[in-house]
């Protein structure tokens, strides 16, 4: 089988696998099986003569061969759907830009940012996603996002090892606050004393790994009581509105904490810091890329108020 015979179907697919990094992911996504989403990578890496994925026990990784055919599938892919557009008689868009983003991001600094687009650049066009920030950076290396939006906490290194490194710009850091019921106790002033989140109950934002404990206080001298688990930000403020426990949140969300929150800093210990950073592969970005990040860092420093006691 020559290159030249590959199926748009095989590229979407492999494209897919290196965004999420992982065949499973990979087929959810699609609404495939499995084995489908592996024979489509068996019959393109036949076409290729080459390995283009390196498979790992954590997931895959683009080979060098992998990239070059990423980059170009990215193209192909992107004027397919181009293509789509203009025949259905959509009209040329100024400038696509794609962006991904952290889910607490997407709550307030996104939707402003292309509120604000839609006033100053009507014909540029934003195709927006969200994600973990390590599927983000898989997106950014695969050539399937132009700009990123990713969470950062310490010691704050790299978000991965490829080279060459991302170009990271942080748009915002404050320390982690406390999300939790109005009427709890300890919600009656203005900062929480860390000494006071022992024996508390906690609602985790993941089920799996190490993530499990994402939205319980760091550093807690105790193992953590966990009440409820929700992957959704929003779920998790709910919860902690209906009283069913605490969580931790970047102080940029207050402004989206539904009724019957607070969001308050904690005291007496290491400040727990979090950034908020852009990211996107080295090299002269596009006109329209350049717009769309000035925009987000417009929009941070507008919204960038810490919470305070």
């Amino acid at each position: 089988m020559d290159f030249n015979d590959v199926s748009l179907t095989a590229l979407r697919v492999f494209r897919a696998v290196a965004e999420r990094g992982t065949f499973t992911a990979a087929a959810v996504a699609l609404g495939y099986t499995q084995s489908a989403v592996s024979r489509q990578i068996a019959a393109i890496e036949r076409a290729a003569g080459a390995e283009l994925l390196e498979r790992r026990r954590e997931g895959v990784r683009l080979t060098a061969a992998g990239r070059v055919v990423m980059r170009r599938a990215t193209v192909v892919l992107d004027e397919i759907e181009a293509t789509a557009r203009e025949l259905s008689g959509l009209p040329e868009p100024g400038g696509t830009v794609r962006l991904g983003w952290f889910p607490t991001a997407g709550a307030v600094l996104v939707p402003r940012a292309l509120t604000a687009l839609r006033r100053t650049d009507p014909g540029l066009r934003v195709v927006g996603r969200e994600g973990t920030t390590p599927a983000l950076v898989r997106a950014l290396r695969a050539g399937s996002l132009d700009l990123a939006l990713l969470a950062s906490a310490p010691p704050f290194r790299p978000p991965d090892a490829e080279s060459p490194a991302l170009v990271l710009v942080t748009l915002t850091e404050h320390a982690l606050c406390l999300a939790l019921p109005a009427v709890h106790p300890l919600a009656r002033g203005d900062f929480v004393d860390v000494a006071d989140l022992r024996g508390q109950r906690w609602i985790a934002g993941s089920a799996s790994g190490e993530d499990r404990l994402m939205g319980v206080w760091p550093g807690l001298d105790e193992r953590p009581e966990i009440a409820h688990v929700a992957r959704d930000w929003l779920a998790r403020l709910q919860l902690v509105a209906a009283g069913c426990g605490l969580t931790t949140v970047p102080p940029a969300i207050a402004s989206a904490a539904p009724p019957g929150v607070r969001i308050l800093p904690v005291r007496g210990g290491p400040q727990e810091q979090r950034r908020q950073l852009l990211a996107r592969l080295p090299g002269p970005p596009a006109e329209a890329v350049t717009r769309v990040a000035a925009a987000l860092r417009a929009t941070a420093l507008d919204t960038d108020v810490p919470a305070r006691p």
